[in-house]
């Protein structure tokens, strides 16, 4: 791996980008540089392991990691960290991973805490990317953050239950939702999905291409949960929580896994389902799990989903060491050797290729899953806003699951889940249409 060149002077953004359609910040004038001072990366628990590679492979830098709440949902600790260093004109850490919400504020001001890459990274390794996976780092046609993996969603299945009840896999959700409703009548307490998870607006809503939350200014989104591609799914849901075939509790409560984990007959979910949920969480035995193409509605062209994560590296405008903070985030991203060891599919195509194949060498999977995560990597719907201030997830925790937990259907309470969108995106100072 070509190791990523500084440029010390930005030249003007690639027009031909797409990207949040928000205001970006001029020239980008980096700080004085010392290519000899030790570099520190925040990161989370999880992350402290690729701190850990990279220093084994790279004895000659200086790296230090300190560990933060990184990546959690809604969490505001870096925000209210860079404020502080913003203050006292120090402290700021070299590369950070950030959680999603930190796009929002890390890329806009005079002075972005994250450094623009475009003339920091080589433009061959920008390039090798999958297509979009970079579309929500980019900010007023500049490339603000290095995307380490994806979390496309896939149709999960246990493949030994769909042939031993005799049932085909859909392709479709209107076929997974009379396949649900046939689970329903013959075998009662199978499931096809689960709704009482935070995460279900960016499996079931994302894919169905719902304006939930669309960017479309600086501080601008478009809220329309009335929108066909958002009732239409609603209605699908409906039936199935009737038959008792879709899951109302969190599929990571300990009381889910014990009582249903084991009757999980199909699951639309991340590409990291198959070893974090289904192994790891659930220990379903091996040779059950398949993975089949992400689910379309019959009425569309073309096939989309969402994605449930996809972590992100920042590096910092304030970095006095641009070129080991570059290497180092251009390592962790791409390097064939570190990346196919990881647990999540790499954002870097050229390194999803060892990542499959080290997942069929476990000898897990009851199917190929290779050629269903290529395909659904660049389908990942871009318009689906992650980069606001406020959480999709934590709105949908609160106003949808414990309706839902109640008997409500997914239908009823479209207007109390779009009002509270409305009233956090407000409340943060989001003019909303």
């Amino acid at each position: 791996m070509t190791a990523a060149s500084l440029i010390t002077a930005c030249a003007d953004a690639d027009p031909n980008r797409d990207g949040a359609q928000r205001a970006a910040a001029g020239p980008f004038s980096p700080a004085p540089q010392d290519p000899s001072s030790e570099i520190t990366v925040w990161v989370d628990a999880t992350r402290t392991a690729a701190v850990e590679a990279y220093r084994e492979a790279h004895p000659e830098v200086k790296i230090k990691a300190v560990t933060y709440s990184g990546g959690a949902n809604g969490s505001t600790e870096l925000r209210t960290k860079v404020e502080l260093f913003n203050r006292t004109g120090e402290g700021w850490p070299d590369v950070v991973w950030p959680n999603v919400q930190d796009l929002a504020w890390a890329t806009t001001g005079a002075t972005p805490f994250a450094a623009p890459l475009d003339t920091l990274v080589d433009r061959s390794v920008l390039d090798g990317y999958v297509k979009g996976a970079l579309d929500q780092c980019t900010v007023g046609g500049k490339v603000y953050c290095l995307r380490n993996d994806l979390a496309q969603n896939v149709l999960w299945y246990n493949k030994k239950l769909m042939d031993q009840f005799g049932y085909q896999v859909p392709t479709t959700w209107e076929q997974w939702q009379q396949l649900g409703l046939r689970v329903g009548r013959e075998h009662p307490g199978y499931l096809v999905g689960e709704v009482g998870s935070p995460t279900t607006p960016h499996i079931y809503f994302w894919g169905s291409q719902c304006p939930a939350s669309v960017l479309t200014g600086d501080k601008t989104v478009t809220v329309d949960l009335r929108d066909p591609t958002c009732t239409r799914m609603a209605q699908l849901l409906d039936p199935l929580l009737s038959a008792g075939a879709l899951g109302t509790r969190n599929k990571w409560d300990t009381g889910f896994i014990k009582e249903q984990a084991a009757k999980i007959l199909m699951m639309p979910g991340p590409a990291w389902y198959g070893q974090a949920l289904f192994n790891a969480g659930y220990h379903t035995p091996q040779g059950e799990i398949a993975a089949a193409a992400p689910l379309k509605f019959a009425a569309d062209a073309e096939t989309w989903t969402g994605a449930v994560g996809g972590g992100m590296w920042f590096i910092s405008s304030h970095s006095r060491n641009l070129k080991a903070a570059v290497d180092f985030a251009t390592w962790v991203t791409t390097d064939p050797g570190y990346t196919a060891t990881a647990a999540t599919y790499p954002a870097y195509g050229p390194a999803a290729t060892g990542w499959l194949a080290a997942q069929q060498a476990s000898g897990y999977y009851a199917n190929d899953i290779g050629p269903v995560l290529q395909q659904a990597a660049p389908r990942i719907w871009t318009k689906w806003a992650v980069s606001t201030l406020y959480s999709q997830e934590a709105i949908y925790a609160a106003t949808m699951v414990p309706a839902l937990s109640s008997g409500k259907s997914v239908s009823s309470q479209m207007d109390v889940w779009q009002q509270a969108i409305v009233n956090k995106a407000t409340a943060l100072g989001y003019k909303v249409n």
